[in-house]
């Protein structure tokens, strides 16, 4: 069976409801957690092809379950059509931040337009959480903002990269077309104690059926490489093994 399809996503997201987790939003998640033992959070970063995002969403709908979507705020991600339509699902909208990268450093201009860019999707949805995009071809992280400012100032409750534990929260992310490979992802990455490896989705659901996960986990998707069209699979595989070779040399000179 093909990886990252639509299809086997949906195995995925049912061998977790079967194992007995929730699923979740991060702002669910950060509001309830001590209402439940077993949490798999929903996170997923629209970088681009939005609509592609409502189709997951679409299929987590009729599954029972919410997740949250981030959404940049550049032409390739950002899409008022597809953020309503989501959010009239019930997940949760939240902003995919990049506004250090987009201002070449400048932190005081950066959260000044981050603090547009948030108003423009509370628009749309009152967002309470947010997430950092990793931006691998800026040398500026975006998660640089917070050293000047606080976040909670703006009525967000939650970032993943600074209000998890990731020594006890299981972080599991498809950048570079792969699970967790830190060797092509330049900063969706996050210390911690937990050492598991796999090899591909189906190994991932394996690890759920055979109750090997710990009992909190965050899932972080990029719809965009999620599809059942072949013909989209195919270029998305070809674009993303050509971006994995830039971002090898990038990482390689960060060490």
């Amino acid at each position: 069976m093909r990886d990252f399809t639509l299809k086997i996503y949906q195995q995925l997201l049912e061998a977790a409801i079967d194992g007995g987790y929730r699923l979740t939003s991060f702002e669910k998640y950060i509001v309830e957690k001590e209402s439940s033992s077993k949490w798999f959070i929903l996170r997923h970063d629209v970088d681009r092809l939005p609509y592609n995002s409502l189709e997951t969403a679409k299929l987590q709908h009729r599954l029972g379950v919410k997740g949250t979507y981030y959404f940049r705020i550049v032409r390739e991600s950002f899409d008022p059509v597809v953020i309503e339509k989501i959010a009239s699902l019930g997940h949760e909208i939240g902003y995919h931040y990049e506004d250090v990268a987009l201002q070449n450093g400048n932190i005081e201009k950066a959260f000044e337009k981050f603090s547009e860019h948030l108003e423009m999707i509370r628009k749309y949805y009152p967002v309470k959480t947010v997430c950092m995009h990793g931006s691998p071809l800026s040398k500026w992280d975006n998660r640089l903002l917070w050293n000047s400012y606080q976040y909670c100032d703006l009525g967000i409750i939650g970032e993943p990269y600074f209000d998890l534990d990731f020594n006890k929260v299981l972080y599991i992310t498809d950048t570079g077309r792969s699970w967790n490979k830190n060797e092509v992802s330049v900063r969706d990455k996050v210390n911690s104690d937990f050492q598991f490896r796999f090899n591909s989705t189906a190994d991932v659901i394996n690890h759920f059926k055979q109750h090997k996960l710990p009992d909190h986990i965050m899932q972080n998707i990029h719809p965009q490489r999620w599809t059942d069209d072949i013909f989209l699979w195919t270029k998305e595989l070809f674009l993303q093994n050509l971006k994995n070779v830039v971002k090898k040399v990038i990482v390689g000179r960060s060490q």
